[in-house]
């Protein structure tokens, strides 16, 4: 009595009379959508992986990842943090350096490496190693040794139980902290022990006076981290498309919906970040350099855009007006890029949204708006945001339509083009196109008939019906709006002979209201008359 999987057996040529159960998979596979609110961020850190994707959902996890927020351009952190206060919660982080960065490093016992018993190098290059504190002591077990590693402000790590005498002892110690002891203890997340050239192996731990404690970056013979973040710049950030990939590159395939390069403020990169954007599915954040005008012939956001022939759904660009930010890690008002806050709320609105309209938060001033108490006030007027959105930029600003508060007042990406502008435009296509290219690769390598056909298209039609039935789609008379057609009139014998299957879908995405009239007729002589709505509406 086999049991075996559907396709599995040729039926056509059994010949032992038997019962054969074949498991036949569902036939109608369900794609479940891809997430919308990770937000890709590349940055300087004073510690943490160089151009390795690092998951983080908290400020917690990421100041364990990779430091706090530093007061300086293009920090990661600070671009995080803001987007933590709209409600991010996702985030694939990628630390850049400019190549100068160097690892925290100390000698325990002695000066020199040749008289040393191991050396402790930090784990990640950067400047928040320095201060870290090994020390050796006596354990709890005759003839068993403990080291600690410890960081101010974090978890300390333990290695127990550790024996053995003269280079025996030193071997097991190393061991112990670059591969764990047992389940419970793994490797360190701090440091690496090595022996290094010439160490003095012979000397036991019983011969010296214990508890004994070196700190990276500060002992004899040490070496200071350093973040590599003084010469950063906007290149630095884009980084290199090449194995090992660094920079902006390092976030392909990462899932990532949105893409913040910090302050990268430089006109030039702008339509390299863009085209990543449009290859990897990824809504870029762009910004102008600080105080920039709107235009002036030259070095004006508007001009800059053009000069840069930028023009294009895949990115948003966002005026030159920065935002004063209170940093409460270092206790100062800065002004930073506008990147992380429209990355930040974005990343907390459903696919179909815009921008436009919806509150952002901290924010402590702009640039045009000047800091409060310096009596400088400004606002912009009809026709600075009429060529800013015209333009296909994008302006934190207060007020808003809806009242006294910041957000966005476009919800536009960079695109001129009226029909593909906005923000909705941007993440329900990239929404789409993900899901299918991660939902519809199983049909490839299946036979080609018309039951493929059929799975295909109801694959296809109950996603976007989920889609519909969430409000990510819909219609203003109540019709279906989406069509899926693949059959023969799409896949003639002609393309099918030779391994084609074309499937053509078509959804109609809902408008965004972004220019609300209200006709009042008013006064003594008005005649009001009743409107009579379709059968179902409440109306008067």
């Amino acid at each position: 009595m086999p049991i075996v999987q559907a396709g599995a057996l040729n039926t056509t040529a059994l010949v032992v009379p038997d019962l054969y159960v074949q498991i036949v998979p569902p036939q109608n596979l369900v794609i479940n959508g891809v997430p919308t609110n990770v937000i890709g961020v590349v940055g300087t850190a004073s510690w943490g992986p160089v151009g390795q994707p690092t998951t983080v959902g908290t400020m917690a996890e990421y100041a364990q990842q990779f430091g706090p927020v530093v007061n300086r351009k293009y920090d990661m952190g600070t671009a995080v943090a803001i987007a933590v206060q709209q409600g991010a919660q996702d985030f694939v982080c990628v630390r850049a350096t400019d190549g100068t960065d160097v690892a925290a490093s100390a000698i325990f016992n002695g000066s020199v490496a040749s008289d040393c018993s191991f050396a402790a190098t930090s784990l990640y290059t950067g400047s928040l190693a320095n201060g870290d504190v090994l020390t050796l002591s006596v354990g709890g077990a005759p003839g068993t040794y403990n080291l600690t590693v410890v960081r101010p402000g974090m978890p300390g790590e333990l290695y127990t139980g550790i024996t053995g005498t003269g280079a025996a002892f030193w071997t097991n110690l190393i061991a112990a902290v670059n591969t764990g002891v047992g389940q419970l203890r793994g490797p360190s997340q701090l440091v690496v022990l090595s022996t290094g050239a010439g160490a003095n192996a012979s000397v036991s731990p019983s011969s010296l006076t214990l508890p004994m404690s070196i700190t990276l970056g500060s002992a004899a013979g040490a070496a200071a981290g350093s973040d590599g973040a003084s010469g950063a710049t906007a290149t630095t950030l884009i980084g290199q498309d090449i194995v090992p990939r660094m920079g902006m590159y390092a976030l392909r395939g990462q899932g990532c919906s949105i893409g913040v390069l910090a302050d990268t403020d430089t006109s030039s990169t702008w339509t390299t970040q863009d085209q990543f954007g449009l290859s990897e599915g990824i809504y870029m954040m762009l910004v102008a350099p600080a105080g920039s005008v709107i235009q002036n012939g030259s070095t004006g956001t508007v001009d800059l855009k053009s000069a840069a022939g930028l023009n294009d759904y895949a990115s948003k660009l966002l005026h030159g007006d920065w935002i004063y930010w209170n940093d409460q890690t270092n206790n100062v008002l800065r002004l930073v890029s506008p990147q992380g806050f429209a990355a930040g709320r974005l990343a907390n609105l459903s696919p179909e949204q815009s921008g436009l309209n919806k509150p952002i938060y901290s924010v402590v001033a702009s640039q045009k708006s000047g800091v409060p108490g310096t009596g400088q006030t400004g606002q912009y007027a009809l026709a600075d945001l009429q060529l800013l959105i015209e333009n296909g930029i994008d302006v934190i600003c207060n007020p808003q339509p809806g009242g006294y508060y910041w957000g966005l007042r476009a919800g536009h990406n960079s695109s001129t083009n009226a029909s593909i502008d906005g923000d909705n435009y941007t993440r329900l296509t990239n929404y789409i196109s993900a899901s299918l290219a991660a939902g519809m690769g199983i049909y490839v390598g299946q036979v080609i008939n018309s039951t493929l056909f059929q799975n295909i298209r109801a694959t296809l039609l109950a996603f976007l019906q989920n889609m519909l039935s969430q409000g990510l789609l819909g219609s203003l008379d109540g019709s279906t709006p989406f069509s899926v057609i693949c059959d023969t009139t799409n896949n003639p014998l002609s393309r099918t002979s030779i391994g084609y299957v074309q499937a053509d879908v078509q959804v109609q995405y809902q408008g965004i209201n972004e220019k609300f009239i209200v006709n009042l007729q008013g006064g003594t002589t008005v005649q009001v008359t009743t409107q009579t709505l379709p059968t179902g509406q409440v109306g008067s």
